[in-house]
């Protein structure tokens, strides 16, 4: 029998979500959607693209899953972006001068993914939930350019995927956290934030997770 302490185990509510997370997982057959929700990667990924990376989902069904990562930089600020789509800035560019461009994920990296609230009609997008839209036409970026950003927008390079019933198996190998995704911490928090950030909607102290967290 264990012993009890009055102690909490640090790592205990890690365990507790990544166990609740593998319990979901095990109904992906029953229809598991994580559309609207981040994965949190933990310590034990080590995938230098997917370690300590925030991905939010898009898109989830039986067929496969498709996110866009939330929390890493490209060298690319948004201006730049502009000059290389030979598009114009009629606005002020000081508005997006400081903000960078993501690294979405590795697929179809010369491809523009574009996070934002609902504004205006485009050629390619899709509705994630009433506050995100995904977006994957240029025509989102030229309305940007001639009539400035809303509020919320994130651009990345690429996106991430998984095939059918790949997603739910990386989950089952406490490869990631699930939680319902928080718009502000897509758009409103400093990159270098976000990951901390996502755990806390979780209940768990960065500083706590342990690469062990999330085994019985």
């Amino acid at each position: 029998m264990a012993k009890q302490s009055d102690t909490p185990d640090p790592s205990s509510s890690a365990r507790g979500a990544a166990e609740s997370t593998r319990n979901s997982a095990s109904s992906a057959t029953s229809g598991l959607n994580l559309a609207n929700h981040f994965l949190i990667a933990m310590p034990n990924m080590l995938d230098p693209i997917f370690g300590g990376a925030v991905v939010y989902m898009c898109e989830h069904n039986q067929d496969g899953a498709l996110g866009v990562i939330i929390n890493k930089p490209t060298d690319m600020m948004m201006p730049t972006l502009f000059e290389r789509i030979d598009l114009s800035l009629e606005i002020d560019a000081g508005q997006m001068a400081d903000k960078p461009v993501m690294f979405g994920g590795p697929v179809q990296v010369e491809r523009g993914f574009v996070l934002h609230a609902p504004f205006g009609e485009f050629s390619s997008m899709m509705k994630v939930s009433d506050d995100i839209v995904l977006t994957t036409s240029k025509d989102v970026l030229e309305t940007v350019a001639s009539s400035g950003a809303p509020p919320h927008l994130l651009v990345t390079l690429g996106c991430a995927g998984w095939g059918a019933g790949q997603l739910e198996e990386e989950i089952t190998r406490n490869g990631w956290l699930t939680v319902p995704a928080d718009p502000a911490v897509i758009f409103d928090m400093p990159v270098e934030e976000r990951f901390a950030a996502a755990l806390k909607l979780l209940g768990i102290d960065p500083m706590m997770l342990t690469g062990e967290a999330g085994h019985a």
